[in-house]
């Protein structure tokens, strides 16, 4: 992107902070930061305060308003150990890029409160439910669409609109064998007898892996989500997989709001849709993963 587009973005910007505020709004300085693999980060310090803007040319044309809806669904949940950053501006990508302006959060060391309070904070964001599995539209993990109609079918829900959806992009893209795909068939078809435990639709980040939280001085807060009402057990499994949650996250989460039983057997089960993900944005092993996951409950 040359260096007029991303001048025009900054003043679009400070427009919208200046109408957010009543007042002209000035940058007194830019600094690019880090803040993800595939967009464009800056940190703007403004005469209002520090605001953190991430634009993009070449991702799905609504990403940032479907991350920005997620932000406020989170943000919607009275929740005093979190925090979430706050949505200034999401844009839809037309001539310009998509673009999402929120509030700067500082990032400060981590601290054994800081994980007790993240696990307290996301057990009390996974209490906030729904009368049904899914969200108010689609939106994305990464870059990979998620269907997120309604269902009030848990097991219908995930084997369907989450291994069975993710198994088809891939077969439309990087390929598949037919007998890979009967293998996950006889997975879905056994769900039932899997999953037989209780769940209810829960809030969850969807896509909280240890770059989409971070430690503040005020507190924790999680970033970059793929917001749905889910098994809340959805959320555990990815934690889980890739790590990077300390141990006092866990006990702090347990102590707030109990697990039921056999939830770590499940951890795999669950842990499929984000390797088939994985799969299918990147390629490489990952099937091969997700194969020998599937060939344990079959």
């Amino acid at each position: 992107m040359n260096q007029n587009t991303e001048e025009l973005i900054i003043q679009l910007c400070l427009a919208k902070l200046s109408d957010k505020y009543g007042q002209k709004v000035t940058l007194e300085r830019k600094q690019y930061v880090g803040g993800g693999c595939i967009n464009n980060t800056v940190l703007l310090k403004c005469s209002e305060g520090n605001f953190f803007l991430k634009w993009n040319s070449s991702c799905p044309g609504d990403m940032f308003l479907k991350e920005a809806a997620g932000l406020q669904e989170m943000y919607s949940v009275e929740n005093p150990y979190l925090i979430i950053p706050k949505v200034i501006w999401a844009k839809e990508m037309d001539e310009l890029p998509g673009l999402l302006l929120m509030e700067y959060l500082q990032s400060s060391g981590g601290t054994s409160e800081q994980d007790e309070k993240l696990g307290r904070g996301l057990a009390v964001m996974h209490q906030k439910t729904a009368l049904q599995f899914g969200f108010h539209h689609d939106n994305y993990c990464g870059l990979t669409v998620q269907d997120n109609m309604w269902n009030v079918n848990w097991i219908e829900f995930f084997g369907k609109q989450r291994i069975g959806y993710l198994l088809g992009l891939i077969k439309g893209s990087r390929g598949i064998s037919s007998g890979e795909m009967d293998m996950y068939g006889k997975l879905i078809d056994r769900l039932p007898e899997i999953l037989l435990h209780e769940t209810m639709p829960s809030l969850i980040h969807g896509d909280l892996w240890s770059g989409n939280y971070m430690y503040t001085a005020n507190g924790p807060a999680l970033i970059d989500p793929a917001t749905y009402y889910a098994d809340r057990e959805m959320e555990l499994s990815i934690m889980a997989l890739f790590g990077g949650f300390p141990s006092r996250v866990w006990a702090a989460y347990r102590e707030m709001y109990p697990l039921p039983d056999g939830w770590e057997d499940r951890n795999k089960i669950y842990q499929l849709y984000h390797i088939l993900n994985h799969y299918y944005l990147f390629g490489g092993s990952y099937l091969n993963q997700a194969t020998q996951i599937a060939l344990q409950f079959i």
